[in-house]
């Protein structure tokens, strides 16, 4: 579900769930207790990648609509725990994007220190109001962080995917490579904030990232309720499901 390889004192994660690590609950809990793990192994520093095509093709639609109020009870808690303590985690992370990294596939990426993405065909954006639900706190606060703020509203409303080339342009990406050199040129930026002194680099990133992480703790107990009940709504589970029926299930 998740491999994990550590090369010297860098420690690689590759999601392997499935065809397309589509985000579902024990991803999700693999991917918080992997973390945890590494926070108390405490390597130099980490990088997250794919399998194959694809990084992550986001949430696990399917699993949710067949799941309804009581699996979604137990997911977007899941959801919020993991990217926060992805967004947190205190020594470099850098995502080595093999190919698409769709809608929860890319908040994964933005959660990283840095995101490099594999030239080719994949895809990255945040689809989350094209398939009809809203971002739940931690995901939006961490796209806010991590993106140009003149792009945040585009991204966000429009729902479009896009290219690596244009994603750089965006702001989504930080660097293009070829995808032979992927692994490679994830390593080597890793390296090269591993050799920051540790406490340096640590008491940085947590300057860095405190207020998003003090927004997202201080409205999660407000909008989070919310977030849940739309998902769980009629109107938006059926929305949900003519998404799955026009775009998964055709492509299945």
């Amino acid at each position: 579900m998740i491999q994990r390889e550590d090369r010297g004192p860098i420690a690689v994660l590759r999601l392997a769930h499935g065809k397309a690590s589509a985000l579902d609950t024990e991803l999700l809990e693999a991917l918080d207790r992997c973390l945890r793990e590494l926070d108390e192994a405490r390597p130099e520093a980490v990088v997250l990648t794919g399998t194959g095509s694809i990084f992550s093709a986001g949430v696990d639609l399917l699993r949710v609509l067949d799941g309804g109020t009581g699996y979604l009870a137990g997911f977007l808690p899941l959801l919020a725990r993991a990217v926060r303590r992805l967004f947190a985690f205190p020594r470099p992370v850098v995502a080595a994007v093999n190919g698409h990294a769709i809608a929860g596939g890319c908040i994964l990426a933005c959660a990283c220190d840095l995101r490099i993405m594999a030239a080719g065909e994949g895809r990255i954006g945040v689809p989350e109001l094209r398939v009809g639900v809203p971002f739940p706190v931690a995901p939006l606060e961490v796209l806010r962080f991590a993106v140009p703020p003149q792009h945040l509203q585009k991204l966000a409303y429009t729902g479009r995917t896009y290219g690596a080339a244009e994603a750089l342009e965006w702001g989504l990406v930080d660097e293009v490579v070829a995808p032979d050199r992927l692994l490679e040129r994830a390593l080597e930026a890793a390296g090269q904030l591993a050799a920051i002194p540790g406490a340096s680099f640590e008491l940085t990133k947590a300057q860095l990232r405190r207020p998003t992480l003090e927004r997202i703790d201080a409205l999660h107990d407000e909008l989070e309720p919310r977030v849940a009940a739309q998902w769980a709504s009629p109107g938006v589970q059926e929305h949900l499901r003519d998404y799955v029926d026009r775009t998964l299930r055709k492509q299945g």
